[in-house]
């Protein structure tokens, strides 16, 4: 048995034909769903890139006890597990944040790993004369990122070189040269269609339009800004690169067949997050409240075991559920700690739904809970968004690590249930984007899909606290948090703070 995850970075739903998008050209996706099973009720964890990388490797959520960072020494990481068990893992990526600080100890889980250099600001050509750079819309709050991106493209001027088409060439040379052996698990990491959304021109063309304005192709995380027809050049930019996306899942597609590894290969198609291209008049994927354009995200899964084709799915399923699908897989025993569930038991439910609900978030934010139709987003009851902590025994950022001054009244805690009795610093918290300026709120998914209108309905407010709490206190969130969301641990409401 083999298995094969291709992974899209802030690959949006609503933007997939299979999902009832009818103008992005992406007809390998829609081949993809009548071979496989798609998914309609996949959430994001947590949010964003290496958080949700580490929901992959831990079944489990990171944003209850940390942000953005490394995995941790008592972590059980599927991918170390799968390799101890005899399944030779390998990750080909562009994905340059497991590069950094905060994500060193993720690709170096794998028997083996490569990397395509050159995405988003990647750190990869040196050049100290400035680039060539056109009058942008965006750009200058990017700073050095944005620099460096223009940098690198000089050396992306053929698709080709590109490193999506890198990344996925090299996923398919794995697949030729080991497609006659048995237990091994291919990771393909793709970062697109993440921003920047810079393609070739062949994709660019499938979007034809009039638009005679500046160079955008990166919109800054905030408010919508820009006049309309900006606003469609860059949903159109995004398209482009969407269709590249699909480009290349064809050609996985194609391997798949060329070698019948349907047969014995597990597929798994799937991304970290979705993004706003303007809906709710934001953009990004930061970008609080969490709507559905961000959460709701797509998945698709072939399963040689079933062989199901064409299927649809309306389990609740998450990234947690796919480090233990995959150990279910292999045969290889799944940890205690590993809160996620394989997906052949969440699926095998004769209809009904075997998971009542599930919680996404980011650390310091919202805690969101959706049981498929409602979805909570409950809000810190203090402007300053206290008491907050990080629990880590790796104190790096995304970028950097901790700064010394940052360990000031850091204490041992613990140890929590999934530490394996070690305790762990706990470090005062930041409030990157702070989620008290738009209160709890709840809606209603079914009448009102694109959560436009809060629903005011203290009943059913009061029912997703007490599954919110219930799905805490299985993940061990520390007490705080229940504090900083003026709720008991049992999910009674001390204290809301909504908007008016």
């Amino acid at each position: 048995m083999k298995a094969v995850m291709v992974m899209f970075d802030s690959l949006n739903k609503h933007m997939l034909p299979p999902y009832g998008c009818n103008w992005v050209h992406a007809p390998n996706f829609q081949r993809l769903a009548e071979r496989a099973v798609t998914f309609d009720n996949c959430y994001a964890g947590s949010l964003p890139c290496m958080p949700a990388r580490r929901d992959l490797h831990t079944g489990r959520y990171n944003f209850l006890h940390r942000s953005w960072g490394p995995l941790e020494p008592f972590d059980d990481s599927m991918v170390d597990l799968l390799s101890k068990n005899g399944v030779y893992t390998h990750l080909t990526t562009d994905h340059n944040h497991y590069f950094e600080d905060g994500g060193a100890t993720y690709h170096t889980r794998y028997n083996s790993w490569e990397f395509a250099r050159g995405q988003e600001g990647d750190p990869w050509k040196g050049s100290v004369k400035d680039p060539v750079i056109p009058e942008t819309l965006s750009g200058p709050k990017l700073g050095d990122l944005w620099r460096q991106d223009w940098v690198n493209r000089e050396h992306l001027d053929t698709e080709e070189k590109q490193p999506l088409a890198v990344t996925v060439g090299r996923g398919i040379e794995f697949m030729e040269r080991n497609h006659d052996q048995d237990r091994w698990f291919l990771q393909i990491e793709a970062f697109d269609p993440h921003e920047p959304f810079f393609t070739q021109r062949k994709y660019k063309d499938l979007y034809p339009h009039t638009y005679e304005g500046k160079h955008f192709d990166w919109p800054d995380y905030g408010v919508v800004k820009q006049q309309p027809e900006e606003v469609q050049h860059v949903i159109y930019e995004y398209a482009a690169l969407v269709s590249m996306c699909d480009a290349y899942l064809g050609r996985i597609m194609d391997t798949f067949d060329r070698y019948d590894l349907w047969k014995d290969t597990l597929l798994i198609v799937n991304t970290d997050h979705g993004f706003l291209l303007g809906e709710h008049r934001w953009w990004g994927k930061n970008i609080q409240p969490f709507y559905n354009q961000i959460a709701n995200i797509p998945l698709f899964v072939w399963d040689p075991r079933t062989q199901v084709s064409g299927g649809r799915s309306e389990a609740l399923v998450q990234m947690i559920d796919m480090g233990p699908t995959l150990l279910d897989f292999f045969a290889v025993d799944i940890p205690p700690d590993m809160l996620g569930k394989p997906l052949n038991i969440l699926t095998d439910s004769d209809g009904d739904r075997p998971r009542e609900a599930v919680l996404f978030g980011t650390h310091g934010g919202h805690v969101n809970c959706t049981d498929g139709r409602y979805v909570y987003m409950r809000a810190p009851i203090q402007e300053d968004n206290e008491p907050l902590y990080e629990y880590t025994l790796m104190p790096t950022h995304m970028h950097t690590r901790f700064d010394p001054r940052e360990f000031a009244g850091m204490e041992l805690a613990g140890p929590f249930s999934f530490t394996k009795g070690a305790q762990v610093m706990k470090i005062k918290g930041k409030t990157y984007l702070n989620p008290y300026r738009y209160g709890s709120l709840l809606f209603d998914l079914q009448q009102d899909p694109k959560q436009e209108s809060q629903l005011d309905d203290p009943e059913i407010e009061a029912r997703m606290l007490r599954l919110m709490a219930r799905l805490m206190r299985e993940h061990d969130a520390p007490a705080e948090q229940f504090e900083r969301l003026g709720m008991t641990m049992d999910g009674h409401s001390v204290s809301a703070h909504k908007m008016e």
